[in-house]
């Protein structure tokens, strides 16, 4: 049997968010990008190294919060949805990408 990528096995789904969730991630999404904006101007105005790299750590661990909801939505509804109806490959599809998350 061929193995295919996640790209491949996904690429016409979609997952609907109700409004709460989507704003949820949304602004996180939106914050992580304000840390990011911040650290640019950091480097343009020649800041101390460790000082850029706390702000860094911040946004990493942002984005980690951000996969850690999104991974347990994904869990909770499209993994769930499709182990009931009978789909496994979506448990193989969850091992690749926690590998890839947990490089």
């Amino acid at each position: 049997m061929k193995k295919t990528g996640i790209a491949e096995m996904n690429c016409c789904r979609h997952t609907m968010r109700n409004d709460e969730e989507k704003k949820d991630m949304l602004i996180r999404l939106r914050r992580a990008e304000g840390q990011i904006r911040g650290i640019e101007k950091m480097v343009e105005n020649d800041s101390y190294c460790p000082e850029i790299l706390i702000q860094v750590s911040a946004v990493t661990n942002a984005l980690n919060s951000f996969n850690k909801v999104l991974l347990a939505s994904h869990i909770r509804g499209c993994v769930t949805d499709d182990i009931k109806a009978g789909k496994m490959d979506s448990i193989d599809e969850l091992t690749e990408v926690l590998k890839k998350v947990m490089k």
